[in-house]
């Protein structure tokens, strides 16, 4: 399971109800902040999710409306908050206007409360993993190069069977949690149980795929496959697709074919335009993908393989 709080939901400029792209996941003890743009320090406050534990910053492009913000939240976190350290992840040309922004303008001297760590994405990194989830980039297409998204998978897990265990006779305690790791035990009348035995079948974990401003979506529907909740960009609607297509951006239809395509079971659409109506995205986008959200500052979703749900559902 997944948690997914959006701090802002608007495109380029901030609007009277929507300020710029941000987001936090929570999964078990991490916390991740994706993408940072202006504003992002007093969203969080506002969201009442506080500071604590946000150590990791995922960035998925250079552009100023996703990481302005970091000036100022990184100082906030460095001076006002006990952390160890800040580790920030991007492509290679966010992470130089980041680097000028830390070192040259917050940081001047480069001598910084916390240690800052700007880690370079490449295609296909896994930036974390342990043995219940993996968080992996890949590469997309907007403007400019070194542009990613981000794949959050649960791995998968095969359930304790306990009936099963016990008619083998396996007793409560060590043995059945050395079973469910995968290891034989032997009992204390000599018998060998394999994990095999008390095991059930594979069960996927659940999939979420995140993807910042894009324009071309056709290299990204194997990533997207069956995916539980797919987050992507929706600047635009068909109406105007060929602006869409000259600053390398979605509209809400191609969006939504994405979804389709790819088999995913919900459709999360962000970072839309002052232009339209939040209807205009939503209708656009349900014509061809009924499961779709328009995400609005401050919705809390719980992401799990039944799909997204909103945790406050705003009207609609």
């Amino acid at each position: 399971m997944f948690e997914l709080i959006f701090l802002g939901t608007s495109s380029s400029a901030p609007s009277v109800n929507r300020g710029l792209a941000g987001h936090i996941i929570l999964h078990r003890q991490y916390r991740f902040l994706l993408d940072c743009g202006e504003g992002t320090q007093r969203q969080i406050l506002r969201s009442g999710l506080g500071f604590k534990r946000l150590d990791k910053v995922l960035l998925t492009h250079s552009h100023l409306d996703h990481i302005l913000g970091l000036g100022g939240l990184a100082s906030t976190l460095s001076r006002w908050e006990n952390l160890d350290k800040l580790d920030i992840y991007g492509g290679k040309a966010t992470l130089e206007r980041v680097q000028a922004l830390l070192f040259g303008v917050v940081f001047p001297n480069n001598d910084p409360p916390v240690d800052i760590n700007l880690f370079e994405l490449e295609p296909g990194q896994v930036v974390l993993a342990d043995d219940k989830f993996r968080l992996s980039a890949f590469p997309v297409n907007h403007r400019g190069p070194g542009c990613f998204g981000f794949l959050f998978e649960e791995r998968e897990h095969r359930p304790f069977l306990p009936e099963k265990a016990l008619a083998l006779g396996v007793p409560f305690g060590p043995e059945r949690a050395l079973l469910v790791r995968g290891e034989a035990v032997t009992l204390a009348d000599g018998r060998t149980i394999e994990p095999d035995e008390v095991l059930g079948e594979a069960i996927p974990g659940t999939k979420y795929v995140h993807i910042g401003d894009v324009g071309y979506t056709d290299n990204l529907v194997e990533i997207c496959r069956d995916a539980d909740a797919l987050v992507i960009e929706s600047t635009y609607t068909e109406a105007d697709k060929e602006m869409a297509q000259q600053f390398g951006h979605m509209t809400a239809a191609r969006a939504a074919r994405l979804a389709e395509r790819a088999n995913v079971k919900s459709l999360i659409l962000t970072h839309l335009s002052r232009r339209y109506y939040e209807r205009d995205i939503r209708n656009e986008a349900r014509g061809i993908f009924p499961k779709t959200f328009v995400a609005r500052d401050f919705d809390h979703f719980v992401i799990t393989r039944d799909g997204a749900q909103r945790l406050k559902k705003s009207k609609e």
